[in-house]
């Protein structure tokens, strides 16, 4: 372990070291650069053992030409920038830190769905311009126990989002092909399908990796499919949602709203058709961040380096058939 070499591809976040501090201490040498391209990881990181990585790719080619390397730690829920499959051939395990900003995530997430469903911004419009008729702005506000809150997506993130939907009193059902009904049913939730979800959803809201089976998920088919006035939230990842099609619905009024913390491109480029759309709220990646989850992730991130280096486990690896091809 004292011969590993750890890179930290790249980072935005001002940990101010801390991470390096973990590693040091480890007898780890760690090297942080500022990787932007596939090529830009292959030159500043070719002698490493393990990445941490935030949004440089990390690709099959990559892997190929860093013969050491045995881990990534991806600091981040989301993992999307990584080739999972072609790291679990090459025999290197990736592992998120899925826990960090669970709490705020969830927040964030509710914090939409009741401002769309409740009718916020556009009473709070009202009264600055000078009007105070409720029925009016307000005339589409939900009754909870009258609104279907549909779960796409049952991890840490989606079951802490459904229970507190359940506590504010929506009907909430869940939709997870990768969770049995039974488990669902044992949280006193319902177990729906995907098409049963988007039919009855008041509000549908996002919880589910971006991988190639979720990309698009939510296209013009799914919005069809929706409820006219319903609402789409997406807390999770721009790739799910067709964004073209979601723009179009809400001009045509057949969706109530829509709130997005995630996009296809960030930032959001200028000429985005969802500027312009009606009935949507727009925050810039924000549902992860509060200081305490900054001052969280890269310590967890740095820690399970330590770990897997160490020999000893880590549970938040997400490609485990990556021991049988292990370098």
């Amino acid at each position: 372990m004292r011969n590993d070499v750890v890179v930290i591809t790249d980072s935005d976040l001002a940990d101010e070291g801390i991470q390096e501090s973990i590693l040091g201490a480890a007898g780890l040498s760690v090297r942080r650069v500022a990787c932007r391209t596939q090529a830009d990881v292959i030159r500043d990181a070719s002698d490493a053992s393990a990445l941490i990585v935030q949004w440089a790719p990390i690709t099959g080619a990559v892997l190929g030409e860093l013969p050491a390397c045995r881990f990534v730690s991806r600091l981040g829920i989301g993992y999307d920038m990584i080739d999972v499959d072609a790291a679990t051939a090459h025999g290197v395990a990736v592992a998120n830190t899925p826990d960090y900003c669970v709490e705020e995530v969830a927040a964030h997430t509710m914090a939409l769905a009741l401002s769309l469903c409740r009718r916020v911004p556009e009473l709070d419009r009202s009264v600055r311009l000078g009007r105070w008729s409720v029925a009016q702005d307000g005339g589409t506000a939900c009754r909870p126990s009258q609104t279907v809150f549909a779960v796409v997506g049952y991890g840490r993130i989606g079951r802490r989002v459904a229970r507190t939907a359940q506590a504010a009193g929506f009907d909430v059902v869940v939709h997870d092909p990768g969770i049995s009904p039974a488990a669902i049913a044992a949280d006193g939730l319902r177990a729906v399908s995907l098409d049963d979800a988007l039919a009855s959803a008041g509000i549908l809201s996002l919880h589910v990796p971006l991988t190639d089976a979720t990309r698009g998920l939510v296209d013009e088919r799914a919005l069809r499919s929706m409820r006219p006035g319903s609402y789409v939230v997406n807390t999770c990842r721009g790739g799910l949602v067709d964004e073209d099609a979601l723009a179009r619905s809400l001009r045509s009024g057949h969706l109530g709203g829509a709130a997005l913390d995630v996009f296809r491109h960030e930032p959001l480029p200028d000429a985005h058709p969802l500027r312009e759309a009606p009935n949507v709220l727009l925050t810039p990646h924000a549902a992860w961040y509060s200081p305490a989850a900054v001052a969280e992730l890269p310590v967890r991130a740095a820690e399970q380096v330590v770990a897997f280096l160490a020999g000893r486990p880590v549970d938040s690896i997400v490609n485990p058939a990556y021991a049988a091809a292990s370098r």
